[in-house]
């Protein structure tokens, strides 16, 4: 299990406001997050944001931080 996972897993709610404050476009159903599901979820948020799975990786690695 990756960093990011383990992040995701322990503090998604928070991170998920911080994504909803800082890109508005962003529904609450972009961000349903179900374990074992993180592929999805890094699916919807690459084609909603227009970047890589990569970025979106890093982006959420900040916001957890």
């Amino acid at each position: 299990m990756s960093a990011t996972e383990d992040r995701i897993k322990g503090n998604w709610n928070q991170i998920k406001g911080k994504l909803k404050e800082k890109y508005g476009q962003l529904t609450d159903d972009d961000l349903t997050y179900q374990e074992g599901q993180e592929d999805q979820l890094y699916g919807r948020l690459q084609e909603r944001l227009g970047k890589t799975k990569d970025q979106v990786k890093e982006m959420i690695d900040g916001f957890g931080s």
